[in-house]
This record gives C-alpha cells, structure tokens and sequence, in this order.
C-alpha cells in the first residue's frame, strides 16, 4: 500500500480507544458501535434490555476482535447512569469517546404534550447526554484526548407535525454541544453532533405508516430511505484522529433531505 495512503486510512484506526455508546443494542446504534470495533476499539454499549443487548454483543464481535461488552440500565434514572459509568470504567479502564446515541421519539400536538412526557423526554434526549459529558469529560481532559458525539436530528432543524418535545430536545443538544466545544477544545476534546435523517432503524414507539415511509423517501434528495451502515462512516470520522479538527459541527445525514426548498 502506499506509505501515504496508509497514514491516511491508519487516521481511522481507534485501536487502543475505549468506547461508551448508549442504546447500542440495534439499529444506528448497533452499526455504530461495529465500525468502532472493526475499527480496533474496544467498545460497551448500554441498553435496557439484557437480551437484545446480549445479541447485539455477539453479533459485533462476530464481525471483529475487539473488545465487547455490555451494561443494563436506564438512562433516565441517575443511579442507573452512574453505575453505567463505574462498569465502564471498571471494564474498560477509561472512556476515550462517548457516544449518546440513546434517545426516545415521542408525537404528540403541542396542547396536547402533558408534563410528564415532556420531563421524561427531556431526561431521556438530553439531560442524561449532559451527566454522562459531565461525568466522563473530566478524564478526558486530563489525557488531552477524547471524542464526545451526540446524536440529534434533522427534526432539530426542520420539524413536522406532532414534533415540538422531540424537536426541542434534538435542537438543546445541538446548542449544548457548540456550547461545550467550546469549553473542552482547548484540551484535546472534540464535541459534534449527528443528525440523521430518515433511517430504517426507526424505535418501535415511531413506526411509520407506509404512507409516511413514501413520504420521507421522496423528500430525500436520494429519494431512499438510508441504512444503518451509512450513518457508521460518519461516526467514525468523529471519532477517530481523521476528525481531530471537527468541533461543533452538526453532520447532517440525510440523504439530502434539507436540501429541497420549503415552496
């Protein structure tokens, strides 16, 4: 190979880097944490279900020699947060990147969004990204490397009906990432944010209609829906030394959806 493109390729590899990824058990999540794997990180993936988390672990190491393992918790709950942390910790010896990939989707009209779906919402896209940063950054700092991603939306930038609590969770968490970009460049710590479009790895509580997978394809500029594998490279690049000058940046993917005119 030649020497120059292998420096090129090699600014990918994650080998050494440790990785904390939430609601890695399917789906974007899944995918993600596989590249970062073939990648040569180890890698702990967090779910709230033992079984599917299980599956998802022997399917990534089927695919790659990394290390892969799992915590159970939820995500919402502040116990359950900082025990992930410890078992991270315990596991992996350090965080080198964090990916908040967990999230929840939730339609409701803006008068009809009670209270509690709105705290719990909230708790869920964005405050647990904060605690996690909070208690993981630190260390980072003090090794003068890491590697922060958020996973937003397209919905953050450009919404649709029944959107307001998910939209305005999607769009804090890209204001908190600029935001703390800020605070944690100067110390070798990238923070950016994802923002996938209309993907077929859609959470059980927003399944589309047949109608609405039709829609969604057309608005792309692609005019397909994308696949799980295609928001990996993407989340690679963040997160290896291929990236090291990206910071506070949204990568929008979504297959050209933002770009089509309002009229």
């Amino acid at each position: 190979m030649d020497t120059t493109l292998n420096t090129h390729v090699k600014l990918f590899d994650l080998s050494g880097r440790s990785v904390l990824l939430t609601g890695g058990s399917r789906g974007l999540g899944r995918a993600m944490a596989s590249a970062m794997v073939c990648a040569g990180a180890d890698m702990m993936i967090v779910g709230r279900d033992p079984a599917t988390l299980s599956r998802a672990v022997d399917e990534i190491k089927s695919n790659a020699n990394g290390k892969v393992e799992y915590a159970v918790g939820d995500l919402t709950n502040r116990r359950d947060l900082d025990a992930i942390v410890e078992c991270a910790l315990a596991s992996l010896g350090k965080i080198d990147i964090l990916v908040n990939n967990a999230g929840a989707y939730l339609a409701e009209r803006l008068v009809e969004i009670s209270d509690a779906n709105w705290d719990h919402l909230f708790e869920l896209n964005l405050t647990s990204c904060m605690r996690l940063t909070r208690a993981i950054a630190p260390s980072m700092v003090e090794r003068k490397w890491g590697r922060i991603i958020h996973v937003s939306s397209v919905l953050a930038m450009a919404s649709r009906l029944g959107c307001s609590s998910y939209s305005a969770t999607k769009a804090a968490l890209i204001g908190m990432t600029r935001a703390s970009a800020l605070e944690l460049g100067p110390h070798g710590v990238t923070v950016n944010c994802l923002a996938p479009g209309a993907f077929n790895s859609i959470s059980p509580d927003a399944t589309p209609t047949e109608r609405q997978n039709g829609n969604f394809a057309a608005v792309t500029a692609l005019g397909r829906w994308g696949k799980p594998d295609e928001l990996a490279g993407p989340a690679l690049l963040l997160a290896s030394n291929a990236g090291s000058y990206i910071t506070g940046s949204v990568l929008v993917v979504d297959g050209g959806a933002l770009c089509r005119t309002l009229y």
